[in-house]
């Protein structure tokens, strides 16, 4: 072989590496969500693969034919990785089964991820390992420099490779061409790159994978995880950021909508209903509208909710609003698809006093907005129980408050399974020390969430009944409940532990959630 086509060979196997690895955990992500648990697998089980395949390769490159052995290896990791999407669904059900809520699913997650990674992309994987020490050998034995020089080059031409790969997966493969494509057009390049490597003997296996390969393409997506039995599937699509779909249930006034990301078991990250205002027993949703009532006042209600998803916040608060005040809001939505999905389903929409930012991160959007706000929403999760660390520090919080007007409300969402829960109290230490403010952590029943109530420049209500009006039933027993001192805890600064910039340890508090969670749900 030639040494540019080597060391195109080296090239295009680096960026297939990338594409493999960045795909993967989107691969997994619908059964075992994006968590750092689970990238941490995933790069474990590529980094002990390749260092295998480096290994072999080293080994192979001693033969007569480095060709031969190279058009072998990139055959295996062509048909591999076009297999790798067919074969994800049944893996991650063996080590994750059907019908698991979260609670259950707790103390399968890590480990099953790990397996589940190791079963699908061991192979590719160490066969791509395998490609560096023959292309290297290759251009030594042309003896045109020496072994340093070979593999300097073959490296560069390999890491430049993979720099492609990495923009490409992310930027390229996955938004517009999907998950199973992206594998498949991996492989159809290692394929074309065996069939060249494959020349001088290993033509017969090349031309082989190629046309396993090409056969696949038609098949289109690989099949994801099935919506929840007596539901119907609205759309799926695959962002830049997470697996989205959205599924109904029931029909006319009973009609609900769900747009559930990743891996979503029996949750959703954002509800539609044919009606405005409170959702009813178990939809932490509703605590956002009690702070109009607590501090009622005529004129517009500025609101700002960071992590709008497809607008269920808004829904409800709108609909809940005492008489003379009108909501005036701004949604920040860091995925364009869920707002896209959002206005196609589920009636989000902008207009004069509604403003989504689509595509913005919550905190670089907050630092951009000029205005102030009688309530700031968080909201924000990369998936059911994962708190985007810089939105759980001291600094976000003190920006937060940067941004209320007077007397002005700040209420979190946070996924907790009890009120001494340890993501709760680390997100409740940065908001009261960011903020210089009590906390009012409010359980709410009937669900695994907790709403922190802040008011840094005015009184915490009192939790118990409201007197509301009729149609807002709903909403007036949600507040009655928190009457029972035992849904209601108060924490003031400095009582726990605030993450920082420098150090914060949400995630490690977010695995600790999990595991209490598995060992209540394993005890007696």
């Amino acid at each position: 072989m030639p040494n540019p086509l080597v060391l195109l060979v080296a090239a295009v196997a680096g960026a297939a590496t990338m594409a493999v690895e960045l795909s993967a955990v989107r691969l997994l992500a619908p059964w075992f969500g994006t968590s750092q648990a689970v990238w941490t697998n995933v790069i474990a089980v590529v980094l002990l693969a390749l260092a295998l395949g480096y290994l072999l390769g080293a080994r192979l490159s001693r033969r007569a034919q480095p060709e031969r052995a190279l058009a072998w290896v990139l055959a295996s990791a062509a048909l591999s990785a076009a297999l790798v999407p067919f074969a994800a669904p049944p893996v991650a059900r063996l080590f994750l089964p059907e019908g698991l809520t979260l609670d259950e699913a707790a103390a399968l997650l890590r480990w099953g991820s790990l397996a589940t990674a190791a079963l699908l992309f061991l192979p590719p994987a160490l066969a791509l390992g395998c490609v560096s020490p023959l292309c290297t050998e290759l251009v030594d034995r042309r003896r045109t420099a020496g072994a340093g020089s070979a593999a300097g080059r073959v490296l560069c031409v390999g890491t430049l490779g993979s720099l492609v790969g990495t923009f490409g997966a992310t930027h390229l493969l996955v938004p517009e061409f999907g998950l199973t494509r992206s594998f498949l057009c991996a492989a159809v390049a290692l394929a074309l790159c065996a069939l060249s490597a494959g020349w001088r003997g290993g033509a017969r296996a090349s031309g082989a994978s190629l046309v396993l390969v090409l056969a696949l393409v038609p098949v289109g997506e690989a099949r994801r995880p099935l919506p929840p039995a007596g539901s119907e599937l609205l759309a799926a699509q695959e962002s830049a950021y997470q697996s989205v779909r959205v599924v109904r249930t029931g029909t006319g006034a009973d009609e609900r909508r769900e747009l559930q990301v990743n891996e979503a078991f029996d949750s959703f990250q954002s509800l539609w209903i044919p009606r405005s205002g409170p959702l009813g027993e178990g939809a932490y949703y509703d605590a956002f509208a009690l702070p109009a009532w607590w501090g009622r006042r005529p004129g517009a209600w500025n609101v700002c909710v960071l992590g709008l998803g497809a607008g269920t916040a808004w829904r409800v608060i709108e609909g809940s609003l005492p008489p003379g005040m009108t909501l005036s809001a701004v949604g920040v939505e860091i995925d364009p698809v869920v707002v896209e999905l959002g206005a196609r389903w589920m009636d989000l929409a902008a207009g004069p006093e509604r403003q989504v930012l689509s595509g913005w991160d919550a905190r670089a959007a907050l630092r951009a907005l000029e205005r102030r706000f009688d309530l700031i929403v968080l909201d924000a999760y990369a998936n059911q129980m994962e708190i985007p660390a810089h939105l759980a520090t001291r600094e976000f919080f003190e920006l937060v408050g940067a941004r209320l007007a007077p007397q002005g409300w700040v209420l979190i969402n946070v996924g907790a399974f009890g009120l001494d829960d340890p993501v709760l109290e680390a997100l409740a230490g940065a908001a009261t020390d960011g903020l210089q403010a009590q906390a009012l952590a409010l359980r709410v029943p009937f669900s695994r969430n907790v709403v922190l109530v802040l008011r840094p420049n005015g009184p915490l209500p009192v939790p118990g009944p409201l007197e509301l009006p009729p149609d807002l039933g709903q909403l007036a027993r949600l507040a009655a409940r928190w009457s029972v001192p035992a849904l209601v805890r108060r924490i003031a600064p400095g009582e726990c532990a605030a993450p920082s910039d420098e150090r914060c340890d949400i995630e490690r508090r977010q695995l600790e959630s999990l595991a209490r969670a598995r060992a209540a749900w394993e005890s007696p």
